[in-house]
């Protein structure tokens, strides 16, 4: 762990930042004593969705199309 003063950070803080960036935690000391640490942020992982779960959940909008409706519907968007 890498330490640095108050001081470092108020006049040094873009070496403090690049240590934190990789990957390095950071001791901050006042007086020789630290009283703080800074560590890098943890990237957050993205969630993953259930889209048949969240669709299930819904009910659908008007009346349900009988077989030939879907038929020309499609017909339609192809043509």
């Amino acid at each position: 762990m890498k330490t640095a003063t108050v001081r470092d950070l108020r006049n040094n803080f873009a070496t403090v930042s690049k240590w934190l960036e990789w990957g390095e935690q950071v001791a901050i000391t006042r007086n020789g004593q630290p009283f703080a640490t800074l560590s890098p942020a943890v990237k957050e992982k993205p969630k993953k969705v259930d889209w048949a779960a969240r669709f299930a959940k819904r009910k659908p909008l008007g009346r349900q199309l009988t077989a030939e409706e879907t038929d020309a519907v499609w017909s339609r968007l192809r043509d």
